[in-house]
């Protein structure tokens, strides 16, 4: 009996209980594993939609769009298109602008919010209300489109980087996130940083941002996003197409600004299949590194959040 009751204790302790295999088996619990499945598969199934004919219609010919016979599969697959609109150099010239502008625009955004949100997460920073406050006011209030255009004007940043990477430097929602996340680390860290003769810049460095991983990932996918997907501010504070980010380049496609005859290309029928999926193909294009980014990232996403936005 002595020998063979750890074996008996271990195999009741290895079986789930009789209270978790009824949750389980219950007859509402799968029914309601059944409906969560079914929604976000039709969820997943909305968003994905649109990309997917997107996707499709940019690999298909002239004939099946124009007759609305494209759906999920490209029809009459045509590479054409794809051909055109890397072949001009101005699609290229804005892509790399956008590369630039993303790039830099992100690393000047996570350099300001990060030090921002670690000084205004210390309950002992006088003016710290006063901080915050000015920050969630420039939630709900700005200066306007004429004023910001002004001053973007006088400063001299029109045509310039700096029209599009300082204005949005800042976002509020990403600071409140980033601000929350610092204040729930344990204070003891810096404690102990601060008897080892860290000042506050190294603990922030050595102590506070490789604990943060996860939150900086998400916040650099938030502000990447943001401004790779912005057009409005080169539109406003730009005046020469070699300067504009590929987000205008396919705004002027699909404004009619641009016209497929302004990508080259040779004959009528090339210039009508061109025509056809321009705005489709430029898409794609557009969007693709986007894509491929993500999955990296993506495994911080919602820890980052969660971690920023649930109180300890």
């Amino acid at each position: 009996m002595v020998t063979t009751a750890p074996t008996r204790l271990s195999d009741r302790l290895s079986r789930p209980s009789a209270a978790a295999r009824g949750v389980r088996d219950t007859r509402g619990y799968r029914v309601f594993t059944a409906v969560n499945v079914l929604v976000l598969v039709l969820v997943m199934a909305v968003t994905l939609y649109p990309f997917v004919n997107i996707l499709a219609q940019s690999f298909s010919s002239e004939g099946f769009i124009t007759a609305g016979q494209v759906n999920l599969v490209p029809r009459g697959f045509n590479v054409e298109t794809y051909q055109t609109v890397m072949a001009d150099r101005m699609f290229w010239r804005n892509y790399q602008n956008t590369l630039v502008y993303t790039v830099v625009a992100t690393a000047i955004a996570m350099v300001l919010t990060t030090t921002f949100a670690y000084a205004i997460s210390k309950r002992h920073l006088r003016g710290r209300s006063l901080f915050i406050g000015i920050a969630v006011f420039t939630m709900f209030f700005n200066g306007g489109l004429i004023p910001n255009y002004v001053l973007i004007n006088t400063l001299g940043f029109k045509n310039t980087i700096w029209a599009i990477v300082l204005p949005n430097a800042i976002s509020v929602f990403n600071l409140l996130v980033m601000k929350a996340f610092f204040e729930n680390l344990p204070a003891e860290l810096e404690e102990a940083a601060a008897i080892d003769g860290l000042d506050t810049y190294r603990t922030l460095l050595r102590i506070v941002l490789p604990l943060s991983k996860a939150v900086i990932a998400t916040m650099i996918l938030f502000y990447a996003v943001s401004f790779w997907n912005s057009w409005f501010p080169a539109f406003l504070y730009m005046d020469r197409a070699e300067l504009y980010p590929v987000t205008v380049y396919l705004r002027n496609l699909i404004a009619g600004a641009t016209t497929a005859t302004s990508v080259g290309g040779g004959g009528a029928d090339a210039m009508t299949q061109v025509a056809a999926n321009i705005q489709s193909v430029t898409m794609v294009l557009t969007v693709l590194p986007i894509v491929c980014l993500y999955p990296f990232i993506q495994k911080y996403f919602v820890s980052g959040v969660m971690l920023g936005a649930v109180k300890g």
